[in-house]
């Protein structure tokens, strides 16, 4: 595992699919650190085994096929979603006590910070109105490619985002994504970005200083 830091926060990268159970122990010690003793917020960027999750959300008539594959109860918000390799996911664990005390703020800015990333690549991606989550293409080719979810405890943030970069699509079948059953979902590969794993990762991290700027902006300072 790959450890750096970026203004002066904790950056780490998974080589290897992680445990989904480990993923959120780990998440909890870390955020009860940063909460009771100053540890150092963190960025985890890591894949998981193919797995659903369901949110505090989640409708089980949304649940297709609950044999498929191993299926969690999450304390983000949200509803059902997919996990599995190819699937970037980044794990943020930051302290809003600091950063405004903003939880739409924080659900926006990071919304901001994947599109921009994404755009780097070559992506247009946008937010709608009305639905959580990052979204590309118009008409009969809009689809989702990444999911934003995210739990706060005593104002230190917990889970966060996941962009579809090669997964196996099919895999999506087994839930209704997000609960939207009326749009796709696609991928950087669908989209003929191929092997973009790492220009993601590096594009989260070059556009890692605006989603920072754009908590700042809402805090008053004395």
């Amino acid at each position: 595992m790959d450890h750096s830091s970026l203004s002066g926060i904790e950056w780490r990268h998974a080589e290897n699919p992680v445990d989904y159970a480990a993923a959120v122990a780990l998440m909890e010690e870390r955020v009860a650190a940063i909460r009771a003793h100053g540890a150092p917020e963190l960025v985890w960027l890591l894949e998981h085994p193919a797995l659903y999750t369901a949110g505090t959300s989640a409708d089980p008539a949304e649940l297709l096929n609950a044999d498929r594959f191993p299926v969690y109860k999450s304390g983000r918000g949200g509803r059902y979603t997919y996990h599995g390799p190819g699937q970037r996911i980044g794990y943020v664990m930051l302290d809003l006590e600091k950063r405004g005390r903003d939880i739409r703020r924080y659900v926006n800015a990071m919304e901001q910070w994947v599109i921009a990333s994404l755009g780097d690549l070559g992506v247009s991606a946008r937010q709608e109105p009305g639905r959580i989550g990052i979204w590309t293409g118009h008409g009969p080719d809009e689809a989702k490619i990444g999911a934003i979810g995210v739990r706060v405890r005593r104002w230190v943030t917990m889970h966060g985002f996941a962009v579809n970069v090669s997964p196996d699509m099919d895999h999506f079948g087994g839930i209704v994504p997000c609960g939207i059953a009326d749009y796709g979902v696609t991928s950087l590969e669908k989209l003929g970005l191929v092997n973009a794993g790492g220009l993601l990762d590096q594009a989260l991290k070059n556009n890692f200083e605006g989603f920072l700027s754009a908590l700042d902006d809402g805090v008053v300072r004395s």
